[in-house]
């Protein structure tokens, strides 16, 4: 398993991509279909968000998330789902009163935040350590939210993909595991690109992943034009990747992706010049030690 590298599809995140390119999953049928498309173009996870299909904004309705999760068990594929928890955490003050939130903030408590997880037992799900400004909004994980999440999602089962953009998270991350908040091998994702954390560089790779406790699983992604770079990098240094659509729109300068399975399929050129074999689901199972 030492040159196997687990490939993880991002199908379709938060951010207003759609109105970008009309590639973007919006529906639940549309982000199963491209979870399924990754999965055969060599991707052994897939990171889910879900969308309104009326407006294509970011969504918590479990309803999608529970049809986007029985369409894609219900195919002819094997791939490893990773749902996301970070809804849930935005804040905008209101101009009028910065104690009360404005327009845009999804602020909800830890256990709303991870209810999808509990209810569909997703072999893994995103845990985002640490609070930042996340653009133009701040982005909030506190430690006692983050201990109640990883609890409620250890006990259903699921494995906590640890999110990290920038040194302080890894720091508190490994003050969460020498705890015991979090258990067994840790899972990191290096999280590279994301206005305002650590950026798409090889410096700042190699830093974070420096940092990492030295038994952890771990993966890297850099957003837009350094998603490839980072593909190579990751895998070079002994790490796991993720592409897709919530991260990058472009194949190459100017060329839009048609689907994520077309950034699925570069990676997997990437990492077989680099001499790299890429995990199907089941090695991805064993590697990461899920449940």
């Amino acid at each position: 398993m030492a040159d196997k590298v687990i490939i993880t599809c991002a199908i379709t995140g938060s951010f207003d991509t759609p109105s970008k390119s009309d590639a973007v999953p919006v529906t639940p049928k549309q982000i199963a279909d491209s979870a399924i498309g990754a999965a055969k173009a060599g991707a052994a996870v897939a990171h889910i968000h879900v969308r309104d299909p009326e407006t294509a904004a970011p969504s918590m309705d479990i309803a999608l998330y529970r049809e986007v999760v029985e369409r894609v068990r219900d195919a002819d594929v094997d791939i490893v789902l990773n749902l996301t928890t970070g809804a849930g955490a935005r804040y905008i003050p209101s101009a009028e009163n910065m104690k009360v939130g404005g327009p845009g903030t999804t602020l909800c408590s830890p256990e709303e935040r991870v209810s999808h997880v509990l209810e569909l037992k997703p072999e893994l799900c995103t845990l985002d350590i640490g609070t930042m400004n996340f653009g133009e909004h701040a982005f909030l994980n506190l430690p006692s939210h983050l201990r109640t999440m990883a609890r409620l999602v250890e006990e259903a089962g699921t494995k906590p993909e640890l999110e990290v953009f920038d040194i302080g998270h890894i720091v508190l991350a490994k003050k969460l595991i020498a705890e015991g908040a979090l258990t067994g091998t840790p899972l990191f994702q290096i999280c590279l690109g994301i206005p305002y954390g650590a950026d798409a560089t090889p410096q700042s790779h190699l830093f974070l992943q420096s940092q990492l406790p030295q038994n952890a699983n771990w993966a890297a992604f850099g957003i837009g034009r350094q998603e490839f770079d980072i593909v190579a990098l990751s895998a070079v240094c002994g790490g796991h990747v993720r592409v897709g659509l919530e991260d990058n729109l472009y194949l190459s300068r100017g060329v839009l992706a048609p689907d994520n399975a077309s950034l699925v399929r570069r990676a997997v050129q990437i990492l077989e010049g680099l001499g790299k074999e890429t995990a199907n689901a089941a090695e991805a199972r064993e590697i990461l030690e899920l449940r």
